[in-house]
C-alpha cells in the first residue's frame, strides 16, 4: 500500500467523497443490531452537507489510490448547542453532557471510512492522525468527541487503542459516544 496518497480536500469538493459516505451509512446499517433502520434516511445529502454547512471549521482528509479514494476522515469544530438536537432525522437528549464540556464550541471526529479491501494496512492510523493533528491545533477546543454506532465494534476498538473512553450510549444504545481523556 506504498502508492497511498493523503490530501485535504475543500468544501467545495466534499462530493468526492459521497459514494464513500453512502458506503459507510450501508456498513453501518449492516453492522446495528439496534435500530438498524435508523440508516434508511441517513447518506451524504443527510449527513455530510449539512454538518459541514453548521461547523465553523471542516477538515477532511482522504487516502488515494491512483485516482481512486480508498477512505476519508471528516472532522469539525461546532458549537456544542448543535449536539442538543436531532442526529440526521434522528431526535435524542443530549449527546453529551454539556456541563462537562468546558468550552463553547467542541471537536469531532465526525465520519470515518476506508474500503474493505485496504483496511489493516496502516491507513485509518493515518486518516487518524492527521484529524487528531487538525482537532488539537484548535487552542480553543478542549473536548473531542467520536459517536461509533452500534456493532461497530472494530471502530470502537480502534478509537479505544488510539486513547478515546467510553462517554456514554444515546439513543438506547445506538450510538456509542468516546471522549479525549
Amino acid at each position: 500500500m506504498s502508492s497511498i496518497r493523503y490530501e485535504v480536500i475543500t468544501e467545495d469538493n466534499t462530493i468526492c467523497i459521497k459514494d464513500l459516505c453512502n458506503d459507510l451509512m450501508a456498513y453501518q446499517k449492516s453492522k446495528a443490531q439496534i435500530h438498524p433502520e435508523f440508516f434508511d434516511n441517513m447518506c451524504f445529502e443527510s449527513r455530510v452537507i449539512p454538518s459541514v454547512k453548521s461547523a465553523k471549521a471542516n477538515y477532511i482528509v482522504i487516502a488515494k489510490e491512483n485516482n481512486d479514494i480508498v477512505g476519508y476522515a471528516y472532522s469539525n469544530i461546532s458549537p456544542k448547542k448543535i449536539y442538543s438536537g436531532g442526529f440526521a432525522t434522528l431526535q435524542c437528549d443530549s449527546f453529551f453532557d454539556f456541563d462537562s464540556v468546558k468550552n463553547a464550541d467542541v471537536g469531532c471526529l465526525s465520519q470515518f471510512f476506508i474500503k474493505d479491501a485496504y483496511r489493516n494496512a496502516g491507513i485509518g492510523s493515518v486518516l487518524f492522525e492527521r484529524s487528531m493533528d487538525w482537532l488539537n491545533s484548535f487552542k480553543s477546543i478542549n473536548d473531542v468527541f467520536i459517536f461509533v454506532s452500534n456493532g461497530n465494534n472494530n471502530a470502537l476498538k480502534f478509537y479505544l487503542s488510539k486513547g478515546f473512553s467510553i462517554s456514554h450510549q444515546i439513543l438506547e444504545g445506538f450510538i456509542t459516544v468516546l471522549r479525549t481523556t
